[in-house]
């Protein structure tokens, strides 16, 4: 993301108040409060814009191997933006290892795949660790947004455990096979 010079100035000044805190004039105000719609309006738009890569990039890949250049291109942009390869993705990638392109970028994709699962377990193992002093973490409260002391979450209803697990075949039912047309001797002409 850019900002203009103006955007800069704006941010400059917000920032300096919120280092020192002191009398803010409307225009200040109202300058800072623009800012906040351009960046969440970005914001926005990058969301829209990654969405769509991402839908492009499922597209491309159900459509493989026909569009294989097409899917390489699009699976290295969404690279480049972020994005960690999905297990469709080193499948798909898997399968059209022979050609020379796939391959470099099956490697790729696996160690960011790596590095992208390390980084959850890490996170989760972090989060599940026990503080130090015993103390439970503070809530925070005074975030825009939080809950306040009395919002309480409400319990989530136990679910039934007698509730049976349905098999594959209940979900999935069998796919029925297509009846072939009938020969030309029995066509009608009409």
């Amino acid at each position: 993301m850019a900002f203009s010079a103006d955007e800069l100035r704006v941010l400059r000044r917000a920032l300096a108040v919120a280092l020192h805190p002191a009398p803010l004039q409307d225009e200040d105000v109202q300058d800072a409060l623009r800012l906040a719609e351009s960046v969440e309006e970005a914001v926005r738009e990058a969301g829209r814009l990654r969405a769509f890569l991402l839908d492009d990039l499922a597209r491309y890949r159900e459509a493989l191997p026909g569009s294989l250049s097409g899917y390489l291109e699009l699976l290295r942009e969404a690279l480049a933006a972020g994005y960690d390869p999905a297990a469709d993705d080193l499948a798909a990638l898997r399968a059209l290892r022979r050609d020379p392109a796939a391959g470099a970028l099956l490697a790729r994709c696996q160690s960011l795949a790596e590095r992208s699962v390390r980084a959850r377990l890490a996170r989760v193992t972090q989060a599940t660790a026990t503080p130090v002093t015993g103390a439970p973490r503070p809530r925070l409260l005074a975030l825009p947004g939080g809950r306040a002391a009395g919002d309480e979450p409400k319990p989530t209803p136990p679910t039934p455990a007698e509730r049976p697990v349905p098999k594959p075949s209940e979900v999935f039912p069998p796919r029925r096979r297509p009846v072939p047309p009938p020969p030309p001797e029995e066509r009608v002409a009409s």
